[in-house]
């Protein structure tokens, strides 16, 4: 069968590629045609794909507005490409505000419509719901309490699991630390890990403030999770000329698996820090109309999928104002040396675990479609 997959962030071409993985496991005479990044190009074949997530990380109300002729120009490539190869089934992966018009589009057309991982309309715009009932097939979530909450809503999901725990086990059963610290030098001193996010806008407010721990903390070496959808020269511009403090790229569960604690973007890699056992702060800081139309807008106490899915304050979240030289080393104090902060984090970090159930997702949600699409034929 033939499947379209659009994934628009680097989380979601994470995600989509071990789904592209088990997909070939159970259909093997599949093709795939997809938007995405370097992991789903590795699965596949860089022939197969449209757009690279490079050209697609927009972020915020105001960004959306600026870069509005680029996002038309994509959705109109997409819905053209969409008709040209008809596809089987159509995968949206995450990325809501393009890929619940795509999969509108797509239902108008006869394709069938498979979405993985909800847009979060449990915080904003609960009148998606109605829409998303009648152009999707399924709906996969990856958070525990989104079942419950459609089911208020009167719609049917399934929940399989989340897929990063499939992906953390995956490389936790080749994970060699010694050679890692070994390949870049490090084990001196403990590992603090700076994950400034992935997109233009987010690293330049999330790096620079980061980076200012590294000149009050000697006793430790840092080291930023660097993308490779940016140029070392763009991050070398924050780094300048400070002495312990390393960029390593495409590393990022290298980089958790040896650190002591960690500076994190809201997002993903929140989830990602907790599940490796790693003390954190999350920080956040977006356009300022941005943050308060969207404060207006979203009706949820916390922005990390950390508290969110425990419905406490595990970790602490820097936003806005609050994220500022002062804040954060007051707050990285308490993660790297109060051994009592950290020990009641990672217990929370456990109780975190066991929210989440069970690895497999990814298999499960390949099956899940292929039994569907046979199902329909």
């Amino acid at each position: 069968m033939k499947y379209y997959i659009i994934a628009g962030e680097l989380s979601g071409d994470l995600h989509a590629s071990y789904l592209m993985k088990e997909i070939k496991l159970r259909d093997k005479e599949a093709e795939f045609r997809f938007w995405g990044g370097d992991r789903m190009i590795a699965e596949d074949s860089e022939k197969n794909l449209v757009k690279h997530i490079k050209e697609l990380a927009i972020m915020g109300f105001i960004e959306v507005v600026i870069n509005l002729k680029t996002v038309l120009g994509n959705l109109s490539l997409c819905k053209k490409d969409l008709i040209a190869w008809k596809p089987d089934a159509l995968i949206l992966v995450d990325y809501p505000g393009f890929n619940l018009r795509i999969a509108k589009f797509a239902k108008k057309n006869g394709i069938k419509n498979y979405y993985y991982i909800s847009p979060q309309v449990w915080a904003w715009k609960k009148g998606r719901i109605k829409t998303m009932k009648k152009i999707l097939e399924k709906l996969y979530v990856i958070l525990p309490f989104e079942k419950e909450f459609y089911a208020k809503h009167s719609m049917e999901v399934e929940y399989k699991g989340n897929p990063l725990l499939d992906e953390i086990h995956d490389y936790s059963l080749n994970a060699d630390k010694q050679a890692f610290l070994e390949k870049y030098n490090l084990g001196k001193k403990p590992i603090v890990a700076l994950l400034p996010g992935s997109r233009t806008q987010e690293i330049k407010k999330m790096l620079p403030i980061q980076l200012s721990l590294v000149d009050k903390h000697t006793e430790f070496d840092f080291i930023i999770a660097g993308v490779n959808t940016h140029s070392e020269d763009f991050y070398r511009k924050f780094i300048g000329e400070r002495s312990n403090v390393r960029l390593i790229y495409n590393q990022t569960y290298s980089i958790l698996n040896n650190a002591h604690c960690a500076v994190v973007t809201s997002g993903t890699a929140t989830l990602e820090t907790a599940l490796f056992n790693v003390p954190e702060v999350v920080c956040y800081k977006a356009n300022a109309i941005s943050f308060l139309a969207a404060k207006y807008l979203v009706k949820i106490e916390y922005i990390s999928l950390v508290n969110i899915i425990l419905k406490e304050k595990a970790v602490v979240e820097l936003l806005q104002d609050k994220w500022n030289e002062e804040c954060l080393e007051k707050e990285f104090r308490k993660i790297s040396f109060d051994e009592a902060y950290r020990e009641q984090m990672l217990y929370l970090f456990n109780k975190l675990k066991n929210l989440l159930g069970d690895s497999g997702a990814s298999s499960s949600i390949a099956q899940s479609i292929i039994d569907d699409l046979n199902n329909k034929k």
